[in-house]
């Protein structure tokens, strides 16, 4: 049975009927929360500096001195915008739309935590390592254990690119979705370095794997595409889009030169959330592709510090993530962004691209 806040205009008015539609909720879904981010943003941003929640610079980057002091934990405003845009327009029957918001907003809790202590102790130092990841794997495992309970969910992983190359995975597959997770939680911070660095491949993501999920859903365009079906995955397409929306929403904000910050909160819940999509479309693997942004800068740091032991106290990069490294060769801020967002959409191209090529 379909119901969402809205959903009883339809046995009011026929025009209504358009509500049971995912495609027409996910174009709204993206709307309500464009508009809310954007309506809400300045109020937002002037609530966080009337509490004093101002960004700490790390004392290695000079070049950001400028921006201490600018409001962080945007992430809060994505948030609320996705949350109320899912009472309006997403079917609340459906368990993947819970898991999915449980998802993000457990990922986004660890988050505010972190967040929350650098603030009390003014400085860029969050919580240990150690209760960061404790946290991370907990609202992971909770997220696994839901979806092995699924019936309809397998365990096998898919290859991209290859049309019936599965392999099962057994029990092993919950260790290893929530290490994609955690990883994708993870990877997604470490971009959270320049002004809309993270949000823009966030974003193509999120479409990507709307795509993805919106055929997951749909029987005859998953027999089409060979792609494993999965009966009312498709409504978390609706969870897709809002998020797409409060992401555009908070780049109106967060694009050079940055009025707020997403913080951890909005960080580590974008990139657990995307590895929780990933998951429930079956199409883990193509998250390295899509997310191969996110992948360069999390291998540049496990490149830096390896090579640092290695050799001593030798670096590879001049710093890590990837994208101080070209700051400190000379290459403007903006220019950085900009090109990995087309990165980022040149690999969300490349992902589709697995639906036909198999």
């Amino acid at each position: 049975m379909f119901y969402n806040f809205l959903s009883p205009l339809a046995s009011e008015w026929t025009f209504f009927n358009v509500f049971r539609y995912i495609t027409f909720r996910s174009m709204a879904a993206l709307m309500t929360a464009l508009l809310i981010s954007i309506i809400l943003g300045p109020r937002f941003i002037a609530w966080l500096r009337r509490l004093k929640c101002g960004q700490y610079i790390h004392e290695d980057v000079a070049a950001h001195a400028c921006k201490a002091g600018t409001p962080t934990m945007g992430g809060l405003l994505m948030l609320f915008s996705l949350s109320v845009s899912l009472l309006l327009w997403a079917d609340l029957t459906n368990t993947y739309i819970w898991q999915a918001f449980f998802v993000f907003a457990g990922f986004g809790a660890i988050g505010l935590w972190d967040d929350m202590t650098k603030l009390r102790h003014h400085k860029n130092r969050g919580i240990s390592g150690k209760a960061k990841m404790a946290g991370q794997l907990g609202v992971a495992c909770v997220a696994m254990l839901l979806l092995f309970a699924n019936p309809d969910y397998s365990s096998k992983l898919t290859i991209p690119f290859f049309k019936e190359v599965t392999f099962d995975l057994g029990w092993f597959y919950l260790p290893f979705g929530v290490f994609v997770m955690v990883a994708a939680s993870n990877a997604v911070n470490l971009t959270d370095g320049l002004d809309g660095l993270a949000i823009g491949p966030s974003i193509v993501a999120c479409i990507v794997f709307s795509i993805f999920i919106y055929i997951t859903g749909n029987a005859r365009f998953a027999s089409y595409l060979l792609v494993p079906y999965m009966p009312g995955v498709g409504e978390v397409t609706v969870f897709c889009a809002a998020l797409v929306g409060a992401g555009l929403g908070f780049l109106w904000f967060n694009a050079y030169p940055a009025q707020v910050f997403m913080g951890d909160v909005g960080s580590l819940s974008i990139g657990g959330v995307l590895g929780y999509l990933a998951l429930l479309c079956k199409q883990e693997l193509v998250l390295a592709v899509v997310g191969g942004l996110f992948v360069a800068e999390t291998l540049s740091v496990i490149v830096q510090v390896g090579y640092f032991r290695w050799t001593g106290g030798k670096r590879f990069f001049r710093m890590a993530p990837l994208h101080h490294h070209f700051e400190l060769k000379g290459v403007p801020e903006s220019k950085i962004i900009i090109r990995f967002w087309i990165t980022s959409i040149l690999l969300g191209l490349m992902a589709l691209s697995v639906l036909k090529l198999r």
